[in-house]
């Protein structure tokens, strides 16, 4: 019996490395479509390869943007930069509040931001977040922290692509990238936000009614980045970015979730713009137009003033 402890204690090492060996063999030579449970792709959708790369160039800023795709393509810092405002954009992918929490760990004392304004889009309080962790794991470096949230995850898909990706940052396979400023229609800004290349008209859709329910644990979390906000005398602005018409109308629960996020801090819900159209000012079923990004963000600069 003693013996086969210790060959047991003797097996898990090799096991390990064996584990570690082939989910990198494995990622890195076969394709995408083949591999669901390693999904590491640095430079990927949302310029955060980008994004993380410039935000060691900022300090001190008047504010700062958190929140989902909803933030970085929805809040222009060029148009905030012209009223005066120098501003950071570290919004990404589908983030919910686990990974908002962990760039701020991050990055929230150089940044020092006067303001922070949160992007609130309900989904990412319904979600996993595996996607905005994957999203994390290939562009931003891994320590305690990025150990920290996959647990917090526990998905298979971010465990293999962990192990994927300090076999990668090992062999230094990442050190010849470049992401291009322009791609797939997307123009990278500096100060963190996307814009999108004028497209079609978005054609006007029927979504299937959804209940807004929130994850307990996503908004336990994002009660204490509020409080650490504001502990840090940090003013906190939450805001509902403007999504299609025909997209916000399927939620059920619209007014709850408002009187639960206006419970946190001064809230602005901005799907009430009427001078917005889905068909002109929404390149898809979520995001604003270049066009609607200027009448979104005039909106916000005159509550910004006002206050």
């Amino acid at each position: 019996m003693r013996r086969f402890i210790k060959d047991i204690f003797m097996f898990i090492p090799f096991a390990g490395l064996f584990y570690l060996l082939a989910t990198f063999l494995w990622g890195y030579s076969i394709p995408m479509e083949y591999k669901p449970n390693i999904n590491y792709k640095i430079g990927s959708i949302g310029h955060m390869h980008s994004r993380l790369s410039e935000v060691g160039n900022y300090k001190d800023v008047d504010i700062l943007f958190l929140g989902s795709s909803h933030a970085y393509r929805g809040f222009d810092t060029r148009i905030f930069s012209d009223h005066g405002y120098h501003t950071f954009n570290l919004g990404s992918s589908s983030q919910t509040p686990i990974q908002t929490k962990i760039l701020l760990e991050r990055y929230l004392d150089k940044l020092n931001p006067k303001m922070v304004i949160y992007e609130m889009y309900p989904e990412t309080f319904m979600i996993d977040g595996v996607e905005s962790t994957l999203d994390l794991i290939a562009n931003d470096r891994i320590d305690k922290l990025t150990l920290r949230m996959v647990l917090k995850i526990n998905n298979i898909k971010t465990y293999n692509t962990l192990l994927y990706a300090l076999a990668h940052n090992a062999l230094r396979l990442n050190e010849a990238f470049e992401e291009p400023r322009q791609k797939e229609g997307d123009i990278y800004i500096q100060g963190g936000f996307v814009e999108k290349e004028e497209g079609c008209d978005l054609p006007v859709e029927q979504y299937e009614k959804k209940k807004i329910i929130l994850d307990e644990g996503q908004v336990a979390v994002f009660s204490d980045i509020v409080h650490e906000l504001k502990t840090r005398n940090i003013e906190v602005i939450l805001v509902y970015a403007p999504i299609p018409h025909s997209n916000y109308d399927r939620y059920l629960g619209n007014e709850y979730y408002d009187s639960i996020m206006k419970g946190y801090s001064a809230y602005y819900n901005f799907n009430g713009i009427e001078a917005l159209t889905d068909s002109l000012n929404f390149y898809d079923s979520h995001h604003l137009n270049q066009n609607g990004v200027k009448l979104f963000n005039d909106k916000l600069l005159n509550v910004l003033d006002n206050r």
